[in-house]
């Protein structure tokens, strides 16, 4: 039972306050004036005054609470690394074991596990929360049992108590990791970009040398080694090998004695990209179509143009020589012996043998196509006459030979059932809403993939390897009809593009590939496309060396896909058939193993205020004492935790120490002793 003495005023203080002046100024005017009753009028107005302002015996049942402390045991990914889980294990039991004992005291236990993503350890987080749970006028004190190393001090609370931080852990530990910075996202086909790298030893590290061994390996290949200085900034010259996704990985070997490998290798994924795409453009006569490709290959930003086109109509016999017949020079020789591998891209539009291109240069085409050269022809009647290209060298690389058939008649392009697996034409929209085309070339294929389809079902678009290229044959001359917007048109710019892509090999439009995509966190996305009706099982290896195998399921013709949800970080490789990918999953570098050695300086800014106390675990679990707020929290081998005396009310009760019958009487007798006093002078 607690008592207290409390005033619960019958008027405002103010208005008690004036009365009081009044009273006080009276008391003073009667003493001037001589009055005898003066001390006991004072009395009386005392007792009226004290009356006013309600005093009042309040009375608690009170009901004492435990104090409460807070342990946060740090169980993240670095918490995990050599001894460390056995010391947070032996000192939660120790301290328990002592909280247990004082009396008194209630424990909370917060386990802090990895932050979701790459957040590392989320111990701030993880106060915020339990103090937001418990009264803080009952927390006594916090201790965390951890290495250090937190990454949200940011969401750090008000305290209401002092921290003290048991540091897990060795003086001894050591270790080595590998920082990979300014690694782009993009980089450009043939082009070196700069990666900056820097092995790193942190903590009690050895003398052992001054360099050490670093391998880099592309897309899981054999990797290189090289032998790079300690502790400084290696600037490493790169170039991509092909397009698309790029996965290299560096690694430094394990050193004796070092705390984990888990820093020392880095994975980078860069995208290759190609600077610009350089396109040779033959037009064999000027006509429609031929300002139309002109125009789609111009409005590209990315595509440098050279574009040449034959003005002399071929019925026109006037005896002039050829080579007087342009506006400029036809650099033959230069563009088809000495240029020929400058272009990424040989189109022949309406083109057809007139001399100006003899056959060395038309073999010179066929052999560029061999090496890794594209070449695309888009037929009119010049490709079934007796003076088509397909009658010179570039026969051995042409997927189909003419008929000599040129049918003059409307007719809408479809898409083949190949053509509906193969990337440059599986997903294109609306086909039934094409505008016509008005003339088709009668071919007879004999290599490559017929994807587009014309009149009575005959190959209109042929896709084909020939050698380390790739040819693409068009059989009409009037796809401009779409870009002009014929009858509704057609997709000609995106047909364009996708043909060209094709051509440039690159991955997003092979035609057999395997892929896999991150799509967040440890999960992928694998992606297998093919023009076979069915694929095999994938198996994946896992970056230790496991393997298991998994079913794609088909979700567009060509397309199958399934999703995958890797436990490690690190180079996952999938294969199926002859196909094989790599994939890197999780950050380059994880967050929990930036700095893996124990350290105090992160928390100290949020033990320090309160004077906390720091202390390894392997030299010492420290004492508890008990210490009033504001005093040094933390001495030699001992912590402190604050009392806080909280009670719980039960019930109270209230009594008047002037009641009104009381007050009246005293009062009344005052004033008539007083006037008695005065009356008798």
């Amino acid at each position: 039972m607690t008592g207290t003495l409390l005033f619960d005023p019958l008027i405002p203080w103010p208005l008690l306050a004036g009365l009081a002046v009044l009273a006080f100024a009276g008391i003073v005017l009667a003493l001037w004036r001589g009055l005898s009753g003066w001390a006991l009028r004072g009395l009386s107005a005392l007792v009226i005054l004290g009356a006013l302002a309600g005093p009042v015996y309040q009375e608690e049942d009170r009901a004492p609470l435990s104090d409460i402390v807070i342990l946060l045991e740090d169980e993240s990914a670095s918490q995990r690394l050599s001894d460390r889980p056995e010391q947070l294990a032996s000192a939660v039991e120790e301290l328990t074991g002592e909280l247990a004992a004082r009396g008194n005291t209630e424990i909370r236990r917060v386990q802090i596990p990895d932050g979701e993503g790459d957040t590392g350890t989320r111990m701030m987080s993880a106060l915020t929360e339990a103090l937001a749970e418990e009264p803080r006028a009952r927390i006594a004190g916090i201790v965390a049992l951890s290495d250090g190393r937190a990454h949200d001090l940011d969401m750090t609370p008000d305290l209401p108590a002092p921290m003290h931080l048991l540091l897990t852990g060795r003086e001894t530990d050591w270790d080595r990791r590998l920082i990979v910075r300014n690694a782009p996202a993009f980089a450009i086909i043939g082009e070196p970009v700069t990666l900056t790298l820097r092995v790193e030893d942190s903590g009690a590290a050895p003398a052992t040398g001054a360099t050490a061994p670093l391998e880099i390996s592309v897309d899981g290949g054999e990797p290189q080694s090289f032998d790079v200085p300690i502790g400084q900034d290696i600037d490493l010259p790169l170039t991509l090998p092909h397009g698309g996704r790029n996965v290299i990985q560096f690694t430094v070997p394990e050193a004796d004695g070092e705390l984990t490998d888990r820093n020392n290798t880095a994975l980078i994924q860069m995208n290759g990209v190609r600077d610009r795409l350089r396109v040779l453009l033959v037009s064999g006569e000027p006509h429609p179509g031929g300002r139309t490709w002109r125009n789609l290959l111009k409005s590209d930003s990315s595509v440098d143009l050279v574009h040449f086109t034959i003005l002399r109509p071929p019925e026109k016999q006037d005896g002039v020589p050829v080579g007087e017949l342009s506006l400029i020079a036809f650099p033959t020789r230069e563009l088809f012996l000495e240029k020929i591998d400058d272009f990424d891209l040989i189109i022949f539009d309406r083109y057809k043998r007139r001399g100006i291109l003899p056959a060395l240069y038309l073999d010179n085409v066929s052999e560029y196509v061999n090496k890794g050269g594209a070449v695309l022809v888009a037929a009119g009647p010049d490709f079934a006459s007796a003076d088509s290209i397909f009658r010179s060298p570039l026969e051995r690389v042409l997927p189909a030979e003419p008929t000599a058939r040129v049918i003059e008649q409307r007719f809408r392009p479809e898409i083949t059932d190949l053509g509906q697996r193969h990337p440059v034409t599986s997903d294109f929209q609306g086909a039934d809403t094409w505008g016509p085309w008005l003339r088709q070339i009668e071919l007879e294929p004999r290599s490559g993939n017929v994807v587009m389809s014309g009149i009575d079902d005959r190959p209109l678009l042929i896709l084909d390897r020939v050698g380390e290229g790739r040819v693409a044959l068009m059989a009409s001359d009037h796809a401009w009809l779409w870009n002009r917007g014929y009858e509704g048109g057609g997709p000609q710019l995106e047909l364009l593009r996708r043909l060209a892509h094709w051509m440039m090999k690159e991955p997003e439009l092979e035609e057999e590939a395997l892929w896999a995509e991150v799509t967040s966190g440890q999960t992928m996305k694998i992606i297998r496309r093919t023009l076979e009706e069915e694929i095999g099982e994938v198996t994946i290896t896992r970056p230790d060396g496991t393997t298991e195998t998994i079913t794609l399921e088909e979700v567009s013709p060509g397309r199958f896909e399934s999703t995958y949800e890797g436990a490690d970080i690190g180079l996952y490789r999938l294969a199926e058939g002859e196909r094989e990918a790599v994939i890197g999953l999780g950050p380059a570098a994880p967050r929990e193993f930036e700095q893996t050695i124990a350290t105090d300086t992160v928390l100290a800014p949020v033990i320090e205020p309160m004077r906390g106390g720091v202390f390894r675990i392997e030299d010492q679990i420290p004492s508890l004492r008990d210490i009033r707020p504001g005093r040094p929290a933390s001495g030699r081998g001992w912590i402190g935790l604050t009392p806080r005396d909280a009670y719980e009310t039960r019930d109270v009760t209230q009594m008047a120490l002037l009641p009104p019958w009381l007050v009246l009487l005293i009062a009344s007798v005052l004033i008539v002793g007083g006037w008695l006093r005065e009356g008798r002078r």
